[in-house]
């Protein structure tokens, strides 16, 4: 009785609320998975880890891939499917490098330029007309991210430029999804990726592979279910609100990352992460709002929010 009255007069709130609502529990649960990878980092190779994330998230879309399968492998864009494949490994392994490696505050403000990616590949790829605004917006981010990385200085580091680069590879993942929407099904490219990365992983996670004490075996299991739950999470918080509203608001993720980076390494960001990171997130809000002008989806979308994907 008692949970029915909350989720009744969970119903009641506005929309837009209970899409917030359920971004903030997606992004606290993002947050918890790049904890979990920076701690299994200290002593797992990434590819093991890797692997062992895809193992779990495919288990549990197993049913989902089962129900049309082999049809579900159908695809007008093999080439494609298989590009978004390597991609978004590449994405994987370079991001989550620099999650171990740096501060995680740092990190995830630097991952926020996917956006400004995203705007870049969907005039390239998708032909998309952007204006002058827009391009100042992207400008003004990459300027956001030179004051994060700060190169030539003694706080430039190499891990700094494999979370950009990752943005990167993110965004065009994004655009690569877009182009096969228009052909492929949801399910279709949701196996390809489930399949391909796993099966892309096997080999150099096995050859790494180190045999994980219990302990560890609960926080690589728990790191593929948190990354699964999370992205739900987000699907279900941009069913019920406004696209605008919600990608404005995951940016919350900086939050989380700096309260984790001070209560389990003892670390904070700097002046300058700061300040990086206030003219990105300013131009990525910017960005999302302009695509919401011009009845755009890229960048604010459900999946353009996920890590990677």
């Amino acid at each position: 009785m008692a949970f029915a009255a909350i989720r009744g007069r969970f119903n009641d709130l506005p929309s837009n609320l209970r899409g917030a609502v359920f971004l903030m529990v997606a992004a606290l649960f993002f947050s918890v998975m790049v904890v979990l990878i920076k701690l299994l980092g200290q002593n797992y190779h990434i590819t093991q880890i890797l692997l062992v994330r895809q193992a779990v998230m495919t288990a549990i879309v197993v049913p989902v891939i089962w129900r049309d399968f082999p049809g579900v492998l159908r695809t007008q864009h093999l080439s494609l499917q298989l590009l978004r494949v390597v991609l978004a490994m590449a994405a994987m392994l370079l991001g989550f490098t620099a999650v171990i490696h740096m501060k995680l505050a740092d990190a995830t403000a630097l991952g926020f330029a996917k956006s400004f990616f995203v705007t870049i590949f969907a005039v390239l790829i998708l032909k998309e007309t952007v204006g002058i605004r827009r391009w100042a917006a992207v400008a003004a981010g990459f300027v956001g991210v030179v004051v994060m990385l700060r190169p030539g200085s003694d706080a430039f580091s190499i891990y700094g430029i494999y979370a950009v680069l990752a943005a990167g590879g993110a965004g065009l993942v994004m655009v690569i999804i877009r182009l096969m929407s228009r052909t492929d099904s949801p399910t279709t490219i949701l196996t390809y990726q489930a399949l391909g990365v796993g099966l892309a992983m096997a080999i150099p996670g096995i050859w790494f592979w180190q045999w994980p004490t219990a302990s560890d075996w609960v926080m690589l299991i728990a790191m593929g279910a948190v990354s699964y739950i999370a992205q739900m999470f987000n699907i279900i918080a941009y069913k019920w609100g406004e696209a605008s509203v919600l990608a404005s608001l995951d940016y919350v993720r900086l939050l989380y990352a700096t309260m984790f980076g001070y209560l389990l390494f003892s670390n904070l960001p700097g002046n300058q992460t700061w300040i990086g990171a206030a003219i990105i997130i300013t131009a990525s809000i910017y960005t999302i709002r302009r695509e919401a002008k011009h009845k755009q989806s890229l960048t604010r979308g459900p999946q353009g929010r996920g890590f990677t994907n």
